[in-house]
């Protein structure tokens, strides 16, 4: 993977749109991306792995990533976008890509959520560009298929971060293990140990539940066996589900278990067939007595039966006698009925009569049905004549409550126009004063808005005045430190160079300390020394240089973060100034605090007075709107009052006509009543009295009509039946309950003499009476106990027969459930050694290492192999990294890491490495793990690496060692970006990529390269 080009716009700290031309900064081999802190170094690698993957690295990523990956500094109509140009895997793409974007509305005001989008192309032989795609999802398959590595591998691998390898260095076998794991992805051998643990335990599970099963049935057999209660159970060996040979001990007990049981079923078969025959002749025995018992009592209660129907005998007759008086009684009912009815009518009728006739007056008591009928259509002529007048009578109450009406029309018109009058008189004052209160509160309102305007820009210059005067005494603070860091660095610089002056005096002595007698010297090759040089007082040793060295370049750290806090602290002095001027050019008479402050608060206390004066125009305005609706109601009102009062004076003379009109008429048609209506309700009273009292009298006259017929049929009906008079008949009439049970009781007795001369004749019956009396109470003994003799062989049949078919039941199902328990327990052996082998626990696998962590620890040792290569050169051949597979302590083993030194030829701990012997440590392990990432991932070349920060801890000759390994990288045709602020780079690298930093975002500027 190559890259070429890249484009970024409105993207974290860059406003504006900024190329980097990669293929320039390539063709050096190594280029140095430097700037100050905060500048941006860091975004640009961002945007590289959010071109290739949509997102961006570590904590940088999270929700809402759109909006946080765009630049405060961009104009809100640009939107945010990244573009790389790259070549890999031999195709040579351009990837677009814009997180979600909050633009304006193209109509009206706010603001719209645009969603992200992203561009694939790819170029062509003729040197256009082709379209691949516009999805997300695609995109990210086809850059993860080509590249063959994840965003956490490609980050490891390609943006080298030194701080991770170092931690990786003195890390726990733990944390190498997550690291390890996210790069190599051997979630596939963890997702082993998971499925052979959870097998194990499914299996384990199934064998013990099997297990279970078996002792469940054993059991099952142990309480089929018991023969009815008696003390025969077998006991059963003790076992829990898992042990081994449980399945061959239930099945040797249930045999036991089985041939008992045929030997009481047996036992059980003999004593069946005795309790039968004995039972058989016991019921014989009963049923002869019982037969005779039942014909002796059978004749004796037949001869009972027959003495209590001979002494019932005369009662029998007197029953018949009777129900022949009540047959003949059956004739005259009729008429009987007939004139009951007619007598009940007849006296209905009287009383309607006597009743109608009272409410009458006493001029009618004597007057027949037709004289009631003609008084009754007299008055209800008279009634017919009385419909006019009544009409006439509402008509006149009709006419005085609308003159009522029309008075209190009168009276509130009367009120409507004086209250008008006296409310239009001062209209004309009303309306001056209101519209002098909107004038006014208008000016004010205008005069408020003017002072807001003022008002925020003199609140601006006063906070910029506070600022600046703030700043100044840090701005004098901070070239004080600077000056000291500055006079600090000389006098280290200076110090150091004395030593080492000293030393090179005096590094003939140091030479000398090595020399032996017999072995050549390592400058001119003699093996005699003669006169060795010795050392002097105050000799220089390399500890002291180096010393010293290392006190200069913290000086020079400390110098150069002097002067970028002095710079800082001088900018935002200047610019707080300018604000505080005004945005004026500076003349040294800049307005103090206090002057500000109180112009700030005369204009905001000018604010409040105008504000609060214009806070009344809403209140006039409508106050004013109010006054002139209300005058052009009151105008109205007064104008509708004299229509109406004009139309009421015609309306009460046409009234005044028609009242006179229907008074005559009315006196005429009330007569001695208090009006039309009583009288009518008079008459209407009198006409139904008459009415219903003529038709009572009619009623009773042919009530008593009816009633003397009836009395002539019921005598001729009476004497025809054979009764003296009627009331004789009505006597021995009976009904229908009564006939009827009268007659059953007849037939009742008939029936009981049929039955007992029946039974007293049969030849049975009559010779089971000569024999002694039955034993039927010894005979049904001994039958009962013949049968509990029987049922209890039976029950015991029964149950022997029960207790061998279960147990042949129970058998068989623990025979095929140990026949099937047989294989899943040589799985679960199986799973079991290979769980435990993968997990480490099993005492098989020696130095308890788990299947992940020995995968892990050979890519570890591939890792510890390629960095090798480069530490050494590094080094000067002193380090060495190798893996240890070796335990620690009670944990396991696999993934120790450790340093050989040539110096010592001792193996040692990662973790005692000095600082700048991490860093290059660090540096050749993630250079050694990136090669082996790259062949894991299918081989795909690499070409472009970076490098972040680490380089300061670095003295001269080491650093010129890790440049020589990295310039030795472009044999592979690979070019590597360092990420550093460290300023020896910057004369040693002469390919560079400046980020700088201003008040309207960063931007890049290119140097060297081709």
């Amino acid at each position: 993977m190559r890259l070429h080009r890249l484009r970024i716009t409105a993207f974290g700290p860059f406003g504006t749109t900024q190329d980097v031309d990669f293929d320039a900064l390539s063709a050096a081999g190594i280029f140095l991306l430097h700037g100050p802190t905060g500048a941006g170094k860091t975004s640009v690698l961002d945007a590289v792995c959010y071109a290739l993957y949509g997102s961006v690295p570590g904590a940088r990523q999270g929700s809402g990533q759109g909006m946080t990956l765009r630049s405060d500094h961009a104009p809100q109509s640009t939107r945010t976008e990244v573009c790389l140009e790259l070549t890999v895997a031999g195709r040579r793409l351009e990837i677009t890509r814009q997180p979600p974007w909050e633009r304006p509305k193209k109509r009206g005001t706010g603001t719209t959520t645009e969603k992200a989008q992203s561009w694939l192309r790819e170029s062509t032989p003729e040197g256009g560009w082709k379209d691949l795609s516009r999805s997300h999802q695609e995109i990210g398959e086809e850059i993860a298929q080509l590249l063959g590595m994840s965003k956490e591998q490609f980050c490891q691998v390609v943006l080298l971060p030194q701080g991770d390898f170092a931690r990786f260095l003195r890390a726990d076998a733990e944390a190498r293990g997550k690291l390890l794991g996210r790069l190599f992805d051997t979630r596939r051998f963890a997702a082993v140990e998971q499925r052979l643990a959870e097998q194990r335990r499914t299996t384990e599970a199934e064998v013990k539940e099997g297990d279970a099963a078996l002792l469940a049935d054993a059991h099952r057999m142990q309480q089929a066996a018991v023969d009815g209660g008696r003390d025969t159970e077998i006991p059963l060996p003790a076992l829990t589900p898992g042990d081994p040979g449980l399945a061959t001990e239930v099945l040797t007990w249930a045999a036991v278990a089985r041939t008992g049981a045929r030997e009481r079923l047996t036992i059980a078969q003999c004593a069946l067939a005795a309790a039968e025959s004995g039972q058989a002749a016991a019921e014989r025995r009963l049923a002869d007595a019982a037969e005779l018992d039942r014909l002796q009592a059978r004749f004796a209660e037949a001869r009972e039966r027959a003495a209590r129907l001979h002494a019932r005998e005369a009662e029998q007759r007197e029953r018949e006698h009777r129900l022949e008086r009540a047959r003949k009684a059956e004739a005259v009912a009729p008429a009987l009925g007939l004139r009951e009815a007619a007598e009940a009518e007849h006296r209905r009728a009287a009383r309607e009569e006597a009743r109608a006739r009272a409410h009458l007056p006493e001029t009618f008591e004597a007057a027949g049905a037709a004289g009631l009928a003609a008084a009754a259509r007299k008055a209800a002529e008279e009634l017919g004549g009385l419909a006019s007048a009544r009409r006439a009578e509402q008509r006149l109450a009709d006419i005085t409550a609308e003159r009522a009406a029309l008075d209190r029309q009168e009276r509130a018109d009367d009120d409507l126009s004086q209250d008008a009058s006296a409310w239009l008189d001062g209209w004309e004052a009303t309306r001056t004063a209101l519209q002098d209160r909107v004038e006014s509160a208008q000016e004010a309102a205008t005069h408020a808005e003017r002072l807001a305007g003022r008002l925020e820009p003199a609140q601006t210059r006063l906070d910029a005045a506070r600022r600046r005067d703030r700043l100044a005494q840090d701005a004098a603070a901070a070239h004080e430190r600077a000056l000291t860091a500055r006079e600090h660095a000389t006098a280290t610089h200076e110090h150091w160079l004395a030593l080492k002056e000293q030393r090179l005096a005096g590094i003939a002595a140091e030479l000398a300390a090595h020399l032996t007698d017999g072995e050549p010297c390592a400058v001119c090759g003699a093996t005699e020394h003669p006169a060795p040089a010795r050392k002097t007082a105050g000799h220089v040793d390399r500890g002291a240089e180096e010393e010293a060295l290392a006190a200069h370049r913290a000086a020079l750290e400390s110098r150069t973060a002097a002067e970028r806090v002095l710079g800082d602290v001088q900018a935002s002095l200047a610019a707080a100034t300018e604000t505080a001027g005004g945005g004026e050019a500076l003349t040294g008479d800049e307005p103090t605090v206090e002057e500000l402050a109180a112009r700030v608060e005369g204009l905001r206390r000018e604010y409040a007075e105008a504000r609060d004066r214009a806070s009344a125009l809403h209140a006039a305005r409508e106050a004013l709107a109010q006054a002139e609706r209300e005058y052009d109601h009151r105008v109205a009102g007064q104008q509708e009052a004299a229509r109406r009062a004009a139309s009421r004076a015609t309306l009460r003379e046409a009234l005044d006509r028609e009242q006179e009109s229907l008074s005559a008429e009315l006196a005429h048609a009330r007569g001695t009543t208090g009006s039309v209506a009583d009288r009518a309700a008079q008459l209407e009273r009198q006409t139904a009295l008459l009415t219903e009292a003529a038709d009572a009298a009619r009623a009773a006259a042919d009530t008593a009509e009816r009633l003397k017929a009836a009395d002539a049929r019921l005598a001729d009906a009476a004497f025809r039946a054979g009764f003296d008079t009627p009331e004789a008949a009505a006597a021995a009439l009976l009904d229908d309950a009564r006939y009827r049970e009268l007659q059953h009781r007849i037939d009742d007795w008939r029936h009981e003499e049929a039955a007992v001369r029946s039974v007293l004749a049969e030849p049975d019956t009559a010779a089971a009476a000569q024999r002694p009396p039955a034993d039927l109470p010894g005979a049904r003994a001994a039958a009962e106990a013949a049968g509990r003799r029987l049922r209890a062989a039976a029950s015991a049949l029964d149950a022997a027969t029960g207790r061998c078919a279960e147990l042949d039941r129970l058998s068989a199902r623990t025979v095929a459930g140990a026949r099937g328990l047989a294989p899943l327990r040589a799985a679960y052996d199986r799973v079991a050694r290979l769980a435990g082998l993968a997990a480490g626990t099993s005492a098989d696998n020696e130095r308890r290492m788990r299947l992940e962590s020995y995968v892990l620890a050979a890519r570890l040792e591939q890792v510890a192999a390629a960095a090798t290569v480069r530490l050494r050169q590094m080094s000067s051949g002193r380090y060495t990294l190798v893996h240890s597979d070796d335990r620690t302590g009670r944990g396991r083993s696999g993934l120790g890491l450790h340093v050989v030194d040539a110096w010592t030829g001792r193996e040692r701990d990662t973790a005692t490495l000095s600082g700048g012997e991490t860093f290059f440590a660090s540096l050749a392990l993630a250079l050694g793990l990136a090669d082996v990432v790259t062949d894991e991932a299918g081989g795909v070349r690499l070409d472009t690496l970076f490098i972040d920060e680490g380089f300061g801890s670095l003295d001269d000759q080491t650093l010129d060692e890790v440049l020589d390994v990295l310039d030795s990288l472009r044999e592979r045709d690979r070019s590597v970006g360092i990420v550093s602020h460290v300023a020896d780079l910057r004369r040693r690298v002469h390919a560079q990529l400046e980020v700088v930093k201003g008040r309207g975002g960063s931007t890049v500027r290119q140097r060297g390269g081709v």
